[in-house]
């Protein structure tokens, strides 16, 4: 069966408040850009960035447990940064960017990674605190 490549691919669109959750979510995240960065190229393992060693790799604020890596990971898949990494076993314990994760990712590679305000952590918590469970 023959491939199609398609020199333009068309970029997703997504709405404004898509693009406003996903921001806040990323910036309030434990994380720091460089782990984002690297998953632009490849996917990263929870054991890489959980506990000392994610700290040491600049990947993290503060030194995480598998678990807390675990929980930020499945909030960010839910807002639709981040996705599983599937291989012909099945699902792996690494994570890789999704397309708006890459649009995400490259706006901030321009500017500095901002540090999230009091009204951001507020709503990301009420936002994380009230969501459908499905």
């Amino acid at each position: 069966m023959p491939t199609v490549d398609s020199p333009n691919p068309k970029p997703f669109v997504y709405t404004q408040k898509t693009l406003e959750r996903a921001e806040r979510s990323l910036i309030c995240s434990p994380f720091h850009l460089s782990l984002f960065t690297a998953m632009r190229t490849q996917s990263v393992s929870v054991s890489a960035i959980a506990t000392e060693k994610g700290f040491k790799q600049g990947y993290t604020k503060r030194p995480l447990s598998e678990l807390a890596c675990d929980n930020a990971f499945d909030w960010l898949i839910e807002v639709g940064v981040l996705r599983r990494e599937v291989d012909g076993q099945g699902i792996t314990d690494g994570f890789r960017l999704t397309p708006l994760g890459h649009q995400l990712v490259e706006k901030f590679l321009d500017t500095n990674w901002p540090s999230p305000s009091w009204r951001d952590r507020f709503d990301e918590s009420i936002t994380r605190w009230f969501r459908l469970p499905f």
